[in-house]
């Protein structure tokens, strides 16, 4: 296909894809003239890559650049490209106007916290650094909240971490750049949802003046059938493998 028939099928204009060239992120095209080049359904998937990460995923051509990088080196083990990737959405250092020995204290809080849930993180996940970081401005702000605040949302990222990567082949074998794409989209996805839920329960306690609000409002795990047969299972906060990992019970 031609640069317009690229351009016309992805929605993104000629001149864009001339810079993704210019820029090595597209790679060039089969000549066919002095100023002619035929592309391939490969450089409409990677266009295609490519806008996802910066138009969903908000992430700068540098950070594209890394993440095709790490997802060509075909010698990167699959941990090693998910670090890349954690380092690529971590990218801007996380500060905090918080006392010092109140950020000690989140950052011992939060090693407690991820002892007790049974999660192997490293101990320079970036991660870690901004969970304790988010803990200590909170506190400063004076939300009277400690760090089991977030076991509900450590209880869901491990049910959603668990069904993202039961998407790959047992052996971890497979289309790199759609896990890649999968972390970084699903990212954007679970911050969409969280706030159409928040807008969902906002309307329920605050829109109705003249009633007081509900007790308890159903959630949506209580008004969504489960799937009997799907791959990845809901996994509670502490359930461990007999390695002592948290993961699904049952056989697979």
């Amino acid at each position: 296909m031609r640069i317009s028939d690229l351009s016309r099928q992805t929605s993104v204009p000629v001149a864009t894809i001339k810079f993704y060239l210019r820029e090595r992120l597209l790679p060039p095209g089969r000549r066919t003239g002095r100023n002619q080049a035929e592309y391939s359904g490969e450089h409409l998937r990677r266009l295609t890559l490519i806008r996802a990460f910066t138009t969903i995923g908000h992430l700068d051509l540098s950070s594209v650049r890394t993440l095709l990088a790490a997802i060509e080196d075909r010698d990167l083990p699959l941990p090693a490209l998910y670090e890349v990737v954690n380092r690529v959405l971590f990218a801007e250092e996380p500060t905090t106007t918080s006392r010092p020995e109140r950020t000690d204290q989140a950052r011992t809080d939060v090693d407690g916290f991820i002892d007790r849930i049974g999660w192997h993180v490293e101990p320079e996940a970036p991660g870690k650094e901004e969970l304790a970081l988010i803990l200590s401005t909170l506190q400063q702000l004076g939300c009277d909240c400690g760090v089991d605040f977030f076991l509900p949302y450590a209880d869901a990222a491990e049910r959603l971490a668990v069904q993202e990567l039961d998407l790959l082949p047992p052996d971890g074998v497979g289309d790199r750049a759609a896990a890649v794409v999968r972390t970084v989209l699903l990212e954007a996805a679970l911050a969409a949802i969280r706030r159409m839920a928040r807008d969902h329960h906002v309307t329920l306690r605050y829109s109705r003046s003249e009633q007081p609000p509900p007790e308890a409002e159903p959630t949506a795990a209580t008004r969504i059938p489960r799937p009997r047969n799907g791959r990845a299972e809901a996994l509670r906060v502490g359930h461990r493998h007999p390695a002592g990992l948290p993961g699904p019970s049952g056989p697979r």
